[in-house]
């Protein structure tokens, strides 16, 4: 089934055009836009778990190496769509507008990282595959009101093998919903290497069934992944309906900074991997956009721009404990009140 879906690129590991066909559309300025975010989000990943490892933000799901998967879809989006991202996806919220403040507090466990954003960003989906059901019907909604908004749901490869993902399938081919399905196949769902949860050689062939256009792209190609996401919106506001999009890509580091990849993967096939940055990068020198002083001032920006957010993030109060108890039920069962009770009494409260 790969020969029916190949995987598509547009630059090659070297950084050299490799699809002429899309040569004068990969202009200076979204080369530089499209590795100006990816490096922002990867500056805000590292900072993030060096905090988790100095005990100062919760455990949290790490994404560096699918960089360009994220910057790329998420900036093909307008400010009026809807975007469901899965636990590692904040580099894509973060691109589409997510406050990074209120993105470190979400991390920390805070209830102040749970408010909704000003933009139409849905709350991280932990449990697997959930989102897809909620973006499906989000764009039907959408669709109803007659707008031309769409809706993105991203998520990974371990995900397709949950019944969700395939009612979402099912529902937004019968209803043409205007919603693009966003797979990262990064390869690993946690420990679980993709030859052992599925048979089918693709995700992509998964669309077959429900009579959905799909395409499998290099996730590493942030141009490759722009414009196949552009297309598919394009094709969503039109009334064309939705889209599988599988992104190949790889996550260098752990599943979350609670878990040890060592144990289940080998980590020399990380080293063997193209860096999607420094993929852009050379595309950049190859046409001669980089400039050494624009990448010195981009890393200064990008530094004091998260060192800002975590300190923002730690001048915060200390939690309410009643947090934990009082937006669960609207009249606590009488042993979680015993519970709150006994705690409190613990703390001298």
């Amino acid at each position: 089934m790969e020969q029916h879906f190949p995987t598509q690129r547009i630059i090659d590991e070297e950084g050299r055009i490799i699809d002429g066909s899309k040569e004068h559309d990969l202009t200076k300025e979204l080369a530089l836009t499209l590795y100006e975010q990816m490096h922002r989000i990867r500056t805000f990943d590292r900072k993030a778990i060096n905090l988790q490892r100095q005990g100062r933000l919760g455990t949290y799901a790490p994404f560096e190496g699918q960089e360009a998967a994220q910057v790329g879809s998420a900036l093909a989006l307008s400010d009026q769509d809807w975007l469901f991202p899965t636990y590692r996806d904040h580099g894509a919220t973060l691109t589409f507008g997510a406050d990074m403040v209120r993105t470190l507090l979400y991390w920390n466990g805070r209830v102040e990282g749970c408010v909704p954003s000003e933009k139409h960003i849905f709350p991280p989906a932990v449990p697997i595959a959930t989102q897809i059901p909620h973006a499906v019907g989000a764009a039907w909604a959408e669709k109803r009101k007659g707008t031309t908004n769409v809706a993105v749901a991203y998520f990974g490869d371990g995900a397709t093998s949950e019944g969700d993902f395939h009612e979402g399938m099912n529902f937004a081919s019968v209803f043409q919903a205007p919603v693009i399905l966003f797979n990262q196949n990064n390869q690993f769902a946690i420990s679980v290497p993709i030859e052992k949860q599925m048979h089918s050689e693709t995700i992509a062939q998964k669309a077959i069934a429900y009579g959905m256009p799909s395409v499998r792209i290099d996730g590493n190609d942030a141009f490759a992944v722009y414009f196949t996401m552009q297309a598919a919106v394009e094709r969503a506001r039109s009334g064309g309906g939705p889209t599988l999009i599988e992104a190949v890509t790889w996550r260098f580091g752990a599943h979350t900074t609670a878990d040890d990849p060592t144990k289940y993967r080998d980590q020399a096939r990380s080293r063997d991997r193209v860096d999607p940055l420094d993929r852009l990068e050379h595309f950049l020198k190859h046409q001669g956009y980089f400039d050494e002083t624009w990448m010195q001032q981009l890393q200064e920006r990008h530094q004091t721009e998260v060192e800002a957010a975590v300190a923002a993030m730690e001048q915060f109060k200390a939690p309410d404990i009643n947090d934990l108890f009082d937006h669960t039920y609207a009249t606590l069962p009488v042993d979680v009140q015993q519970q709150k009770e006994a705690y409190l009494l613990a703390r001298g409260k």
